[in-house]
């Protein structure tokens, strides 16, 4: 779980990346604050990553100082993805569109495939739907209001 995790923050990282050399480079469509959108809606959603990794080694019986570093370390491989990009974007940067439109997509499809099959299964799924609901009108919100 710990690898699956670390492995799925890099096309997240890429994508904090991608949208941050774009507004550093001068792209008239990127504004920062439509960078720093992505970079919290990204970042908000590390957090149940962390518990996804924290939680079973809990539950294992593993001392709570080793499970938290377990699931911060899970997250260390994103901002590592976000600033190789950054430097690399400039190399790339006019396919940088590409390399965003790859790490968007690689999150849907994480989402699509792993995420929302997985909040159908169990005995909780309308707390799951509910939270989705939640955290998309969050997003939307964020989006608006800080464009």
């Amino acid at each position: 779980m710990f690898l699956a995790v670390a492995l799925h923050n890099l096309p997240e990282g890429m994508t904090v990346g991608v949208i941050f050399a774009g507004w550093l480079y001068g792209n008239e469509s990127i504004s920062l604050a439509g960078a720093l959108v992505m970079s919290v809606g990204i970042a908000l959603q590390n957090f149940p990553e962390g518990a996804i990794v924290s939680m079973p080694l809990r539950a294992e019986g593993m001392n709570k100082g080793k499970t938290f570093a377990y699931g911060v370390l899970s997250g260390v491989i994103e901002p590592i993805g976000a600033l190789l990009t950054i430097f690399a974007a400039k190399i790339f940067l006019p396919v940088l569109p590409y390399l965003l439109a790859f790490a968007a997509g690689a999150m849907f499809y994480v989402v699509v495939e792993e995420l929302i099959p997985e909040t159908a299964k169990g005995e909780h799924t309308n707390v799951s739907t509910i939270c989705f609901a939640i955290g998309f009108v969050l997003m939307m919100a964020l989006d608006v209001g800080l464009g």
